[in-house]
C-alpha cells in the first residue's frame, strides 16, 4: 500500500468541490461527515478512511477510485482494472452471462500480458530484440 499523500488529496477535493460549485457546509452534509472535519481533509491535516472517501466521492459524482489513488490507497493500475470491470458490468445492452464472459476474457488477457508485458505493453517473448505489439 503506497503512503498517503494527504495534502495532494485535500487540493484535489478542494478543486472538485469547487467545480460542483458546492460550499464545504454543503459537501460535507451531502457526504455524511462533520463540515470541521472535511475542512480537515482538505487542508491536508486529516487522513480520511475508504468509507469517508467514497461518501465524498458519490456527493461529488466523481469515482471513488480517484480519490483512493489520490490517498494512496490504490494504485493506479488497480483503479483502471476496477473501472473496466464497472463498465462492463454497467453496460444494459448486453445480459449478466456475456459479462461473465467479456471479465472472463478480459482477466485472461490481463493473466497472459502480465506475465510477459513490459511496461509499454509490448511483447518480447521470442528472444529477439525487437518489440512486437501484444495481440
Amino acid at each position: 500500500m503506497a503512503s498517503l499523500n494527504v495534502g495532494n488529496l485535500g487540493e484535489y477535493l478542494r478543486e472538485q468541490r469547487r467545480n460542483a460549485q458546492l460550499s464545504l457546509r454543503q459537501l460535507a452534509d451531502a457526504a455524511g461527515v462533520s463540515n470541521p472535519y472535511l475542512s480537515q481533509i482538505e487542508r491536508g491535516l486529516r487522513k480520511p478512511s475508504a468509507e469517508v472517501l467514497q461518501q465524498v466521492a458519490k456527493a461529488l459524482r466523481i469515482s471513488a477510485e480517484t480519490l483512493y489513488v489520490r490517498a494512496g490507497i490504490l494504485d493506479e493500475r488497480e483503479r483502471d482494472e476496477l473501472e473496466t470491470r464497472a463498465v462492463i458490468l454497467a453496460d444494459p445492452s448486453i445480459n449478466e452471462r456475456q459479462k461473465q464472459v467479456l471479465l472472463q476474457i478480459y482477466e485472461s488477457f490481463r493473466k497472459e500480458n502480465g506475465s510477459d508485458a513490459d511496461d509499454d505493453g509490448t511483447r518480447m517473448d521470442d528472444g529477439s530484440d525487437a518489440a512486437q505489439p501484444s495481440v
